[in-house]
């Protein structure tokens, strides 16, 4: 085969390892037009015997390839070119929840501090188990990294435990794979309980405090409602959870907990509607910090992580190569909704 030359042409060059060698070999098979998409690559046993290198040699090269998304590798059957883009680095799948404003932050950023030679192509699974499940046995053996914003379920567990520890990074959502696993995630629960008791004052303002929780809308996971329902059973607080928010329905005296923005633009709507004073007449809380957050109506108060400096950490962790395992700490920003 073709590419068997082009490596072996290259075996004379002292300034290129053996795996650079066989690396090189096939991304100049690839660029010469000599390997096309669909073609496949000799095998690891005739590389050994018409090159002359190590299994182990030669298995690292080609997962080198897989890494950059130029070949994959189909079960019994062998190694395939599935692309062309040899000018790219690493081929990495960025799965999330779905782009909502906090998470399209932290892909603008992740996108910005990786750089043009990273290929970063991006899936959204809706908190839908069944989706999630059909998208990861899709891209599993595509990519050379693995970003995820997990569902916190044990069957997701199980699916992410078949791609290689090195090669995921879970992100905002903690999940426990075991210790040779990496994650940058929020804790919710402490943070959420701590973050009420210190409005309490302001909480007691209003007659009753409401939160919106619906893990299929927002993606928000059940420990806030746990730290929610255990804040008004300690301090004596009336409040109750609701589904969704009724079109209309805002009162004067209510402090609304909104933590999908959906919900946030509606009661502001309707605030606006009602000539209801916000931070007087009624209240607000949200989750998630964003610019319009801070700017409209004097400011929401939010308790937020910053995704910012998470998507910066997820670039430092993948161009190091290393494992991170770090928890965001999250902060109550305080401003005049309430």
């Amino acid at each position: 085969m073709q590419v068997i030359s082009n490596i072996l042409s290259l075996t004379h060059n002292n300034n290129l390892t053996k795996h650079e060698q066989l690396v090189q070999g096939v991304i100049e098979s690839i660029e010469d037009g000599k390997l096309a998409v669909g073609d496949q690559l000799p095998s690891i046993n005739i590389m050994v015997e018409e090159i002359g290198y190590a299994r182990k040699t030669i298995f690292k090269a080609y997962e080198e390839l897989k890494n950059r998304g130029l070949i994959e590798s189909r079960q019994l059957k062998g190694y395939f070119v599935i692309s062309q883009a040899t000018n790219i680095t690493k081929r990495m799948a960025l799965l999330l929840f779905a782009f909502q404003s906090y998470q399209e932050e932290f892909y603008k950023t992740f996108r910005k501090e990786m750089g043009k030679r990273f290929q970063i192509d991006v899936f959204f699974h809706h908190n839908n188990l069944s989706v999630f499940e059909t998208i990861i046995t899709n891209i599993n053996g595509k990519y050379g990294m693995y970003i995820i914003a997990p569902i916190q379920n044990q069957k997701v567990a199980q699916l992410l435990q078949h791609i290689e520890p090195k090669k995921l990074l879970l992100v905002d959502r903690y999940l426990n794979l075991g210790k040779s696993y990496s994650y940058i995630s929020q804790e919710f629960e402490n943070v959420i309980y701590k973050s009420l008791v210190q409005l309490l004052p302001d909480i007691k303002k209003y007659s009753k405090i409401i939160l919106y929780f619906n893990e299929e809308s927002d993606f928000s996971p059940v420990s806030i409602k746990n730290a929610f329902e255990r804040f008004l059973e300690e301090y004596s607080v009336n409040g109750e959870v609701k589904n969704h928010y009724v079109i209309g329905s805002a009162v004067k005296g209510n402090l609304y907990f909104a933590l999908g923005d959906t919900i946030l633009w509606h009661i502001l709507r309707d605030s606006v509607r009602k000539k209801l004073k916000i931070g007087e007449d009624i209240g607000i809380l949200s989750q998630n910090d964003n610019v319009s957050k801070e700017i409209v109506f004097g400011g929401i108060t939010t308790i937020s992580t910053d995704f910012y400096e998470m998507a910066k950490l997820a670039a430092r962790h993948i161009k190091n190569e290393n494992t991170t395992q770090v928890i965001m700490p999250s902060r109550l920003i305080k401003r005049a909704s309430l």
